[in-house]
């Protein structure tokens, strides 16, 4: 299994962060405002130029108002 960020299930996991932020009715920049990190880190682990570690990805839920687990669960589905 190879680390691809164009994998399916990366572009699953992007389009669910994309969706959350969405929801949340916040922008890239409020989000990384949140995050304490430029806008074009939103927009590049949105984009799929940049792939999340684990404690980013927890992070990112918590800006995005969301449980980590919940989003963990709709990319296993």
């Amino acid at each position: 299994m190879g680390k691809s960020i164009h994998s399916p299930q990366h572009q699953k996991l992007r389009e669910l962060l994309v969706a959350a932020r969405k929801k949340a009715k916040l922008t890239q920049a409020e989000v990384a405002e949140q995050l304490g990190r430029p806008q074009s880190f939103v927009a590049k682990y949105e984009g799929g130029e940049r792939r999340l570690d684990v404690i980013e990805f927890m992070l990112v839920a918590e800006a995005l108002g969301t449980d980590p687990a919940k989003l963990l669960r709709k990319l296993a589905e």
